[in-house]
């Protein structure tokens, strides 16, 4: 792809469609798909995203009215359902009501807010539970309890039952009690009359390692972005972002100069370093500082040096020979036979693959292509 570009964003969406297969791959025909498209989809394109794949999954997923109001007035009103992940504020109540947007409910006060909203229709609105999150939701044992008060609200319809997984990915014997406990109160609340259509527990991890928990819908983000949670699931999954960049000089440095902010690098010995058009106001971490990190230049690993500055780094070129300024350098994603995937600087910056991606800034232009 040929650019003129400083700092950009290939998002690849023929990927994504890959990574929906797989999804789908993994749970079967019988369960839906919500693709998690908060955070700007963490940080590839919410609307671009969305577009791409709306006729392959059943609803989005976003963290607030915000994004639930930008989504639909770009897709429109025939667009799949949108789901609210996040606890609605007072004043967002009632836009979230009048629009047929889907609510999460954690409390009866929310309950009776929501149900003093009276429409044609009810108000359809799915039951949070919490089973070992501590986020959201009605504590697992008052579930039933719950459940009878907010059959009350004449104006609600519970058209969903949910619970969320804080160790899919890390602790299979607790995420295996959680999820029959669950579906214990599931079944349950079905026995009460409660025959809600839609069931999700399972995130990515949880679609990884749980499928056979997969019920009516499952709830997909980092995967679908080609990330995978569980180490040994990546080369199922193709990365849907490259990040790239261009070296803006290069210059040869005798021994014993330093390099950046606190001179934390002094060359140990003559090298060739370039400059990138990158730093952490582009998203690119300065966690990531004399950590080890790598950038690939002419489809090599080439070692960052010294500390991240907000609009450039530094990276050793050396032992690549006629690196010139305007070449492309890419921090995630692929050139040649190399691959940086964002797991891998995310152990670098110490943090998770969810934080490198929504972190990447607007001032990353995103460009969408698919092959």
């Amino acid at each position: 792809m040929k650019t003129e570009r400083r700092c950009w964003a290939e998002i690849d969406l023929a990927a994504l469609r890959h990574n929906v297969r797989i999804v789908r791959e993994k749970i079967g025909p019988r369960s839906g798909i919500m693709a998690i498209v908060k955070a700007n989809a963490y940080g590839h394109g919410m609307v671009e995203i969305a577009n791409a794949i709306r006729g392959r999954v059943q609803m989005f997923g976003v963290a607030n009215v915000a994004e639930a109001r930008t989504l639909r007035e770009a897709l429109g009103d025939n667009a799949p359902g949108i789901f609210i992940l996040g606890t609605a504020l007072a004043h967002e109540r009632e836009e979230i009501a009048r629009s047929g947007f889907v609510p999460v409910i954690s409390t009866l006060d929310e309950a009776a807010a929501f149900n003093a909203f009276s429409r044609a229709e009810k108000i359809p609105v799915h039951l949070a539970i919490d089973t070992g999150m501590g986020r959201i939701g009605i504590w697992q044992d008052d579930a039933i309890e719950f459940a009878r008060e907010l059959l009350r609200f004449e104006n609600l319809a519970i058209t969903g039952i949910a619970t969320h997984l804080p160790v899919s990915d890390e602790d299979e014997n607790f995420t295996r009690k959680q999820l029959a406990h669950f579906e214990k109160i599931a079944g349950e609340l079905r026995g009460m009359g409660i025959d809600a259509p839609i069931v999700h527990s399972l995130n990515s991890a949880g679609v990884i390692r749980f499928s056979d928990h997969a019920q009516s819908m499952v709830r997909t983000g980092l995967m679908l972005y080609g990330s995978s949670p569980v180490v040994d699931f990546q080369m199922e999954l193709r990365a849907v972002m490259t990040l790239k960049t261009r070296v803006t000089l290069v210059r040869d440095f005798d021994a014993g100069r330093s390099v950046s902010y606190g001179r934390t690098f002094i060359t140990p010995h003559p090298m060739r370093i370039a400059t990138l058009a990158i730093g952490y106001a582009d998203g690119y971490q300065r966690r990531l500082s004399n950590t080890g990190a790598k950038v690939l230049i002419r489809g090599r690993r080439c070692a960052l040096l010294g500390r991240v500055t907000m609009d450039q780094i530094m990276a050793d070129v050396t032992d690549i020979p006629d690196v010139q300024a305007g070449d492309e350098a890419v921090l995630i994603g692929r050139q040649g036979h190399e691959e940086i995937f964002a797991s891998e600087l995310a152990q670098k910056a110490q943090t998770i693959a969810w934080e490198i991606f929504t972190g990447i800034s607007s001032r990353v232009q995103r460009v969408y292509f698919e092959i």
